[in-house]
């Protein structure tokens, strides 16, 4: 099993592996089994191929995206890093046409690790009101 350090370490590294969409770092650390809990998406992130079908949308919304993390808790097998997600709206996002607005919202990302020390599950939890305006929303409706 990964040490607290490790299982920080590679969460920090995630998220620029993330921006950078690096394959072979995905291939190393993330599971197969892997799967990002986040009902604000319209797809399923599952596994390395996942995590690429999921940068390709984001990063053709928001070429400059930036993940700031500004905090990182670790507990026996679960880190939660604290970030704010950064860019700006450049290209269709979830079906919003580019606005040019700036994005800027608070993100929580739990990341729980298997015994080989790779990410095995992610829960996401996303400012969505406020990327929501972001993308120039001007009412939010719920059935």
């Amino acid at each position: 099993m990964a040490t607290i350090e490790d299982q920080k370490r590679v969460t920090v590294e995630y998220f620029d592996a993330f921006i950078k969409g690096d394959k072979a770092w995905w291939e190393k650390n993330v599971a197969p089994e892997f799967k990002r809990h986040d009902p604000g998406l319209p797809y399923e992130v599952v596994g390395p191929a996942g995590l690429q079908h999921h940068h390709d949308v984001l990063l053709a919304g928001v070429p400059d995206l930036n993940l700031h993390i500004h905090t990182v808790l670790c507990e026996g097998d679960k880190v939660l890093a604290c970030l704010r997600f950064k860019g700006t709206h450049k290209g269709d996002l979830f079906g919003n046409p580019p606005s040019g607005n700036a994005i800027d919202v608070e993100v929580f990302d739990l990341f729980r690790f298997g015994v080989d020390g790779r990410m095995v599950e992610h829960w996401a939890m996303v400012d969505s009101l406020g990327l929501l305006r972001s993308l120039g929303a001007q009412r939010i409706d719920r059935e």
